[in-house]
């Protein structure tokens, strides 16, 4: 099997992180493995497959003889994604800098795998609560159109990185000892003010924008629109971030043109790749963060007719924030092309 040079920009966060767990879970075919980060974390040694790594200090001239860039989101990417594509790789970007760019594909591969062929250097993944929502939408959507969704996120901390997940575990032992609880992270550390999240739930992640929704409600509203193919879909979301690691919990409503049975729904989605049904109520057997953490595929629950609406059904999916909500996505983009002969 053909072999490929790889570069993580962001190989010491989470995400970062989990591309590696997943690189060896999943014998990724790399050549050679270049680990780069901020000058912060530059000299950082990492232990990978055996063998010593030395975190690298992310600069324009980082990517030659790259094929595949990996980037695990932030700030960064605007300024090196450009640089990447120049020296010859194909970008796979986790940050939001060009997800809603006509000229960049934003794909999750079981959803609308057609549109990596359409890229130009460089392919973003979507929000983790993005991905893990249309993972469910679109077996629906493939038997009946969407018209509505109304949509509310229960986020694990790990969104905010690993920083916030320290503070939620630092905040649980302070209130367990009797001590004063700090909060310098949530929701967001440039923000102004921090609130406490153990025992807790914020309803805000990221900044909020002129019509009042934050960041994130926009996001995963403007995201769902472009990889469902579909701009007259009316979506609406609250975002809130709860005390849990691992794991975004969603609370979907949809409304079809047609009608769309239980009994339907359950069998297109347990047919769908990367989706797991759990979903009996006789044994209490639902999803839930605590057993999806660690997971790659997405489990969907609680299915229902919602009989306010003439076509509405409602459900619940819990997925690995981290996993295919990030790293795991960005690889399966990787694994396509490589499938499909596109590098």
């Amino acid at each position: 099997m053909k072999k490929y040079n790889v570069a993580i920009l962001g190989a010491t966060g989470a995400v970062g992180q989990e591309f590696l767990n997943l690189i060896e879970e999943r014998k990724f075919p790399f050549a050679n493995l270049k680990m780069l980060a901020s000058k912060r974390s530059a000299g950082k040694k990492i232990q990978f497959m055996g063998k010593e790594y030395t975190v690298e200090e992310a600069t324009e001239d980082s990517f030659k003889d790259v094929q595949i860039a990996l980037f695990a989101g932030g700030a960064a990417s605007k300024t090196f994604a450009p640089a990447a594509v120049k020296a010859g790789a194909v970008v796979i970007d986790n940050s939001s800098a060009f997800r809603m760019d006509p000229e960049v594909p934003l794909v999750v591969p079981e959803v609308n795998p057609e549109a990596i062929s359409q890229h130009k250097g460089i392919i973003a993944n979507p929000n983790c609560s993005t991905i893990i929502m249309v993972m469910a939408l679109k077996p629906l959507y493939d038997v009946s159109k969407i018209k509505r969704i109304v949509v509310s996120t229960y986020q694990a901390v790990s969104g905010g990185g690993k920083e916030a997940m320290a503070e939620l575990e630092q905040q649980v032992q302070d209130s367990v000892a009797g001590k004063e609880i700090t909060a310098n992270i949530l929701p967001g550390a440039a923000l102004k003010k921090h609130y406490q999240i153990a025992f807790n739930l914020i309803p805000q992640i990221d900044v909020f924008k002129e019509n009042l929704y934050t960041k994130e409600e926009m996001k995963m509203i403007d995201e769902t629109k472009k990889i469902m193919s579909d701009d007259g879909m009316r979506i609406t979301a609250t975002t809130v971030r709860v005390p849990v690691y691992r794991s975004h919990a969603e609370s979907v409503n949809v409304e079809f043109e047609d009608e769309v049975s239980v009994e339907k729904a359950k069998q297109v989605l347990a047919e769908f790749p990367g989706v797991i049904v759990k979903d009996n109520p006789d044994e209490q057997e639902y999803p839930m963060p605590l057993f999806t953490s660690g997971k790659n595929d997405v489990e969907v629950g609680r299915l229902r007719k919602d009989y306010s609406i003439e076509h509405g059904l409602n459900f619940w999916v819990c997925g690995d924030q981290i996993r295919k909500g990030a790293a795991l996505n960005a690889l399966q983009i990787a694994e396509y092309m490589i499938e499909k002969d596109m590098f």
